[in-house]
């Protein structure tokens, strides 16, 4: 009879979890619920044989995580395409009606929080997967399910993913960081960096205090569901028990669309929550599918941003900034000012000529907003509340670090502080040489390289192959110990086998981005062979211009640099570019160019597959190409190839000799 009685408490501490989180209609008081879940809590403790997961008792936390499994999506998680205006809506509106006919459109509020991926197997919740970068997500499982409103059984029983945002209310984001203060913490911005910082905690009892929720709004499912549209999907995920924004309305033309925006845009203050815009979306899922994708983004799909919020202050300074390349950024110190949900004291003033363009001066009255809703930037100055305190500001002549003479090149606005042993520019190289698209040494970022190279143990990116020889100093660092110290030494020992592109990204070559570094690793294929590239070599591959050429020449020739890859040989940091086995096919050796929306690849998909059969993907047409392949709306390539007499294939015969 207990066993049973423990099944039922189960079902009945879920309806009430439903009704409470979910509906916002609880049917019983609290202390009756903490009743009932004490009485489970004991019936477990006698039958531990029936142990559950997602039993209501084990959404508390308590499991400590030693880290996250990266997880590859079985669908990419795609962003959706900007839009900052109600021209624009309009526009995209016209070129959907143009291609579909009029249609409806499901307009939903944008969350801003955390995008999530919740699978479920059998009707049981089984993962929980960050968005990540759209590819690869992180396994936070055991975290998502401490959050209440989430269902751990639904009645459907086939396997099912579901999409969503999990965020942090703002009453609970409010007393946090009340919290926080009160333990003499650093606050957290907003709402989102609070959900991201929680939900990433190893320890899921720390997630499950900070009280997460999360709406779901999307079934990217090839199952044969009972709904057509977007707007029945979300009814369907309510039937399941789901957690779908009621804000939700389907609009039938572009007034319709523009009374939605409004609505919502009077009603954003009020939410307990945050949004950043409206996403509109095809309502019909036979008219997605008929408009498909771009390379990154649905073509059946927007996202509205609501206009950046401003703000004004006092810029009481202007200071210089140096990064790793020596490129030297004025910044505006400003009186505190409360913007889009923050607290901003500094924001960016790009560079000396955006300073004059603008007329910045110290002491000036600034409106300034966050560019993406992210990074605050100073906008204009307010010159009719000058007085005879401001001056217009002069640029410095000399790197505020390390004092010596900076150096503007031709045809760039920035200046640069060219020192390479600049303080500032030695501490932001050795954390980028550790970044995750370097060589991952994600134990090791730019604080504590800060600390390290303060410390005297890190003074150039050879010096991070031998911090084994700090061990005792590190280890007895203030919040450090044996375990970080042994976490960051496998880090380390791990990235002396990246692939040679990783190496030549994280060594910091003006002008090399990953993709030059790829492109660069494939050619040469040894390190040595990539020093004894002239620039005649280098402006005959595709992607390096004369620019990047004579920045990796001169790079080479720097007797620091010849010294550093030397050190890193010697404590064998992998000097090699281990290229993908390469097949023989139809396309060995032909120069192919990818050009237009290819309905089943993106471009970095279609490209990886060339590649592999021996392709030369290039990105410009000429008399040399030998195929251009061509998807939905390809333009100025696909008419100059016509003009040459070029080889031209649709994706049907380029997925068919894929295929073979």
């Amino acid at each position: 009879m207990s066993k049973e009685r423990l099944l039922e408490l189960r079902k009945l501490l879920t309806r009430y979890n439903y009704e409470y989180h979910v509906l916002d209609q609880p049917t019983i008081s609290d202390i009756e619920y903490d009743m009932l879940y004490r009485e489970l809590e004991e019936l477990e403790k006698l039958y531990p044989e029936e142990f559950d997961a997602n039993s209501p008792t084990q959404r508390v936390g308590g499991r400590v995580l030693d880290g996250f499994t990266k997880v590859t999506h079985q669908r990419a998680m795609m962003s959706l395409a900007d839009v900052f205006n109600l021209e624009e809506i309009e526009n995209w509106v016209q070129r959907v009606e143009k291609e579909v006919g009029n249609c409806e459109y499901c307009l939903e509020c944008k969350i801003d929080g955390l995008a999530m991926s919740v699978h479920y197997e059998n009707g049981h919740f089984v993962q929980a997967v960050t968005r990540g970068d759209g590819i690869v997500g992180e396994d936070v499982t055991e975290n998502v399910r401490t959050i209440k409103s989430i269902p751990m059984d639904i009645e459907y029983k086939e396997p099912l993913e579901i999409r969503g945002e999990v965020f942090m209310p703002r009453l609970v984001f409010a007393k946090l960081n009340e919290m926080r203060k009160a333990q003499n913490q650093d606050v957290f911005a907003n709402c989102r960096n609070a959900a991201a910082g929680s939900i990433r905690q190893l320890d899921s009892k720390v997630a499950a205090s900070r009280k997460l929720d999360a709406y779901w709004y999307h079934i990217p499912s090839d199952q044969q569901l009972p709904f057509k549209t977007q707007s029945g999907a979300l009814n369907w995920l309510k039937s399941m028990r789901f957690k779908v924004n009621p804000l939700f309305e389907v609009c039938h033309n572009i007034k319709e669309i523009e009374e939605y925006i409004a609505k919502i845009s009077k009603m954003r203050d009020e939410l307990g929550y945050d949004i950043d815009g409206i996403v509109i979306k095809v309502n019909d899922y036979n008219l997605q599918q008929l408009l498909g994708f771009n390379a990154r983004t649905p073509r059946w799909a927007i996202a509205y941003k609501f206009p950046a919020e401003t703000a004004r202050t006092i810029c009481e300074d202007i200071f210089i900034t140096v990064g790793r390349t020596g490129k030297c950024t004025p910044n505006a110190r400003l009186r505190p000012v409360k913007l889009a949900g923050s607290m901003v004291s500094y924001a960016t003033l790009h560079n000396e000529d955006q300073i004059k363009l603008k007329d910045i001066r110290i002491h000036d009255e600034v409106i300034i907003r966050k560019a993406g809703d992210i990074i605050p930037e100073v906008v204009s100055s307010v010159k009719e509340k000058r007085t005879d305190l401001q001056k217009p500001y002069e640029f410095p002549k000399y790197c505020p670090i390390c004092h010596m003479p900076l150096h503007r090149f031709e045809d760039e606005a920035a200046h640069y502080c060219i020192n390479n042993d600049c303080p500032a520019r030695v501490v932001s190289a050795i954390a980028h040489f550790a970044s995750r698209d370097a060589m991952n040494i994600d134990t090791l970022g730019e604080k504590r390289v800060e600390l390290f190279y303060k410390a005297g143990w890190l003074k150039s990116i050879e010096d991070i192959y031998h911090l084994e020889e700090h061990q005792e100093e590190i280890v007895n660092t203030d919040k450090f110990g044996q375990k970080s110290y042994d976490n960051l030494i496998g880090a380390i020992e791990k990235s002396k086998h990246n692939n040679l592109d990783k190496l030549i990204f994280g060594l910091g070559i003006r002008q090399v981005g990953q993709k030059a570094a790829k492109v660069l690793a494939n050619r040469f294929e040894t390190m040595e062979n990539l020093q004894k590239a002239t620039l005649e070599d280098l402006k005959t591959i595709d992607d390096i211009g004369e620019i990047t050429a004579d920045a990796i020449v001169s790079f080479f020739q720097d007797e620091a640099n010849i010294k550093l890859i030397e050190g890193l040989k010697a404590v064998k940091v992998n000097m090699l570019q281990h290229k993908q086995q390469v097949q023989e096919s139809y396309f060995s050796n032909k120069k192919v160019i990818l050009t237009g929306t290819l309905n089943n690849y993106t471009r970095n998909e279609a490209k990886a597959l060339l590649e592999a059969k021996g392709a030369i993907v290039v990105s410009s047409v000429s008399k040399n190409t030998d195929i251009v392949i061509v998807g939905l709306d390809a333009g100025s390539k696909l008419q100059k190839a016509h003009n040459l007499g070029l080889r031209i294939m649709e994706e049907d015969e380029f997925t068919s000799l894929i295929s073979d």
